[in-house]
């Protein structure tokens, strides 16, 4: 029951956040398409400018927000999926099909900014896959290290098979992603992936030998693990559809277009389109190599120290198929080796923050985004969070990533395995055949962090003065509340009792979760009657489909959770009674429920009532008024 009531409050707060962000980006009107990546929303919207930045920021579970490449990006961090789901539930602007919607915001966009939309786009989807199958190559590189996998089992074997294949099948996750993008019917696209990637295509580029199709020459090339051809193709297909549809009969078109994209786009797929994408990314391969072989010393400094840059546009995935390219075929001795020295000299930089600072707030925020830099190698928390809003730690990291990236550059660090760097996926950087090249990525993590660590705590930060608090009064100080409301000194929400009874503390409740404040802070009643009614007024947030709890936030923003009883969810709603419903608007003092104590006692559950503030972190405090007993006309509790 308690690990049920603590999922509830959370997806509550998803709920209300999402609505939230949903609202402050102009509702589904304004909506032209939702995706997400490991850390983002990433809205398209048909006007940017009527969002108002300052106030998205302030929404709960928001770090921050970006406009890139035609995109509306909010980051959330790690969690960004639990606030996708919410979003995708209020409207459908997920896989929207309009093209005129979305020619419409293109056509605000400049050439630049839409290609690398639809390089972002296009890949961010398939991050998490890459990412798993990236790690599994770091577990099959770290077990047999330490004796624990044999490399000739059949384990390892099947492993194997798992983290190859994400990268194998490449082609067809990025046909699905970007016939979204493009609006190409999805399954036709990923069926041309398939033909490209095939086994009886393969086995005849293993043959070497000369094919023809129709007479054409077809270009014996690996399409597996590719990029660029798939993606070259798809937004070919876009036109192919179009040109179909208009000289297709109506009556004949769920047979002949199907049929004709078909044999239009595989051909061109084997024939033109591979061999060009083949070409293009062997070129890109040898640029990439050719500098880095030139002028390594150079480049890598200068790509560490800008990291944090790159990822504050968005554009860190948009260089996925740029490594890609090059990692499937030789080790990538640019971007992951910079996002080494930059991921680990942003938890350095948090982890600085979160010892020097004072503000409890910070501590705090500082903390979990170290956590999430240092073994993760998720940096938008820590970016947005600590380093770019205080700046100091910011020009710390950087200037760690310059020093770190010269020697990377001198050592010519090399990445083996795609994964994100950070101290869990250090073994990316282990080959057999260069031992040397290990011992390199373990140097470049400790200068990194210490370096940064060492610079943040020099440079200090410029930290906003905890606000004073009411918490500081004495309990006699509380009677003046109102005064400093009056007097503007403090924010505070008055919450008052909803029922009428005897007012306890939360840590005296009989039940861990409350007396330990697990949900939040609070108070708790021994009630009178069975009336509930509204504390304050705001929105009611949810009515547990048993209706032993009430989730309501004040139109000031404060949460609260107000739980009938003790393991009443045992009771299956019978002895409650609900007068609202879920995103009502309630005026302070408006009956909410009808409880029927006596047949919860009869039951043998404990009627105490607690009252929590389950986003309380949000709060400087949470004080308890100076009373023993209330009523609906009193106050129960001040949020400041």
């Amino acid at each position: 029951m308690l690990i049920l009531l603590v999922e509830e409050c959370q997806k509550m707060k998803y709920q209300t956040s999402a609505q939230a962000i949903y609202e402050a980006v102009g509702t589904e009107s304004n909506i032209i398409s939702l995706i997400h990546c490991m850390t983002r929303l990433r809205f398209r919207l048909r006007d940017e400018s009527i969002v108002d930045d300052e106030a998205v920021k302030q929404i709960p579970g928001v770090v921050g927000v970006n406009h890139q490449s035609g995109q509306y990006q909010v980051i959330i961090g790690n969690d960004v999926a639990n606030y996708y789901d919410e979003l995708a539930k209020l409207g459908n602007f997920t896989n929207d099909n309009d093209d005129s919607k979305v020619e419409e915001s293109k056509e605000k966009d400049s050439l630049f900014n839409r290609f690398a939309s639809f390089i972002s786009s296009c890949m961010s989807p398939l991050i998490p896959a890459l990412i798993g199958g990236g790690m599994i190559k770091v577990v099959l590189i770290l077990l047999p290290m330490l004796g624990w996998l044999s490399e000739k089992g059949q384990t390892y074997a099947i492993l194997t098979i798992f983290g190859d294949a994400p990268f194998y099948f490449l082609p067809i996750m990025l046909a699905y992603t970007a016939a979204q993008y493009f609006k190409v019917t999805p399954m036709l696209a990923v069926t041309v992936g398939a033909i490209m990637i095939h086994p009886n295509f393969a086995a005849m580029v293993t043959a070497g030998k000369s094919v023809t199709f129709m007479g054409l020459p077809v270009t014996l090339a690996t399409y597996s693990s590719s990029v660029i051809p798939i993606l070259m193709m798809v937004w070919l297909m876009k036109y192919i559809e179009k040109g179909i549809d208009k000289i297709c009969p109506a009556s004949l078109k769920s047979v002949l277009k199907p049929l004709l994209v078909l044999f239009i786009s595989g051909t061109l797929a084997l024939v033109v389109v591979g061999p060009i994408g083949t070409y293009a990314g062997n070129l890109l391969s040898t640029v990439i190599l050719f500098i880095q072989g030139k002028a390594s010393w150079l480049a890598m400094p200068l790509m560490a120290a800008f990291m944090p840059l790159i990822v504050m546009t968005g554009m860190h995935w948009a260089f996925a198929p740029i490594f890609l390219a090059a990692s499937l075929a030789h080790p990538d001795t640019l971007i992951l080796p910079a996002m080494l020295a930059a991921n680990i000299a942003q938890g350095a930089a948090c982890l600085a923050v979160m010892f020097k600072a004072k503000n409890k707030n910070t501590k705090q925020v500082a903390g979990a985004a170290s956590i999430s830099a240092l073994l993760a190698g998720v940096t938008e928390p820590a970016l947005y969070g600590i380093t770019l809003k205080y700046k100091k730690p910011l020009y710390a990291a950087m200037i760690s990533g310059a020093i770190t990236g010269l020697y990377m550059g001198i050592v010519n660090l090399k990445s083996y395995v795609f994964a994100v760097p950070s101290l869990v996926s250090i073994p990316q950087f282990v080959n057999k055949a260069d031992s040397a090249n290990f011992i390199n990525a373990l140097i470049v993590l400790v200068a990194s962090f210490i370096l940064t660590f060492i610079l943040t705590w020099i440079f200090g930060i410029d930290e906003e003065v905890e606000p004073a608090t009411v918490a500081a009064s004495t309990t006699s100080d509380l009677n003046n509340v109102d005064d400093q409301l009056d007097s503007g000194a403090q924010t505070t929400t008055k919450i008052y009792s909803p029922m009428a009874g005897e007012l306890i503390s939360l840590d005296s409740v009989n039940d861990p979760t409350f007396a330990q404040k697990m949900l939040g802070d609070g108070v708790a009643i021994i009630p009178q009657d069975g009336h509930i009614y509204a504390p304050f007024a705001g929105t009611v947030m949810t009515v547990f489909p048993t209706k032993h709890a009430i989730g309501l936030k004040s139109d000031t923003g404060v949460e609260l959770l107000i739980h009938c009883g003790l393991d009443t969810v045992n009771l299956q709603g019978v002895p409650f009674t609900a007068y609202v419903k879920d995103n009502q608007h309630v005026a302070q003092g408006e009956l909410l429920m009808d409880v029927d104590l006596k047949q919860i006692k009869a039951a043998g559950y404990d009627t105490t009532t607690p009252l929590v503030v389950t986003n309380s972190s949000e709060f400087v405090s949470v004080e308890p008024a100076d009373k023993t007993v209330v009523t609906a006309n009193d106050v129960a509790m001040y949020v400041i």
